[in-house]
């Protein structure tokens, strides 16, 4: 692969990457890393990847390292975890995409992620499949059990707003 097609990769893709981790992790920074993390491992292996495959390749390898950040930063805690005595509470809604986002938070990784993946970067299930190494069967199964955990915990729309 040649340094011109790494760098169009690079202006093609990484937008996308960006905002698949982001949608994930909700820390601009921490994402920024996965996607230069990405990358370097992508620059890295470079003459091994097939030109027809490289979103996937990408995907598949953010994917990939978000999951081990993710476990990463399980493991070390953080100082966001302590928990306030006194918080203010708010009881009107204020953002139907907030609502959503929140629901969205609520979701186990694989099911988030695969919702993610199809709904907000319009994947196909054979594609989702190859970015996070599951099979096309357990794609459907998270991504129906995500949608049914959303429609329950959102209710039906009008009631929101």
């Amino acid at each position: 692969m040649t340094v011109t097609k790494y760098n169009e990769s690079v202006d093609i893709y990484s937008d996308n990457l960006y905002r698949f981790v982001l949608k994930n992790i909700k820390d601009e920074d921490k994402a920024k890393d996965i996607v230069q993390d990405t990358y370097m491992k992508f620059w890295e292996k470079k003459d091994n990847v097939n030109e027809a495959k490289i979103k996937s390749y990408l995907f598949t390898t953010a994917y990939h390292t978000l999951i081990d950040t993710i476990r990463r930063d399980k493991k070390q805690g953080s100082f966001d975890d302590v928990k306030e005595e006194s918080y203010s509470t708010q009881t009107e809604y204020s953002d139907l995409q907030e609502i959503l986002h929140k629901a969205i938070e609520q979701l186990p990784e694989d099911q988030k992620s695969v919702i993610l993946l199809r709904d907000y970067e319009g994947y196909a299930y054979d594609e989702i499949a190859e970015i996070t190494g599951m099979t096309v069967s357990q794609v459907k199964v998270y991504i129906f059990r995500g949608r049914k955990f959303l429609k329950n915990y959102l209710g039906s729309v009008e009631a929101l707003i």
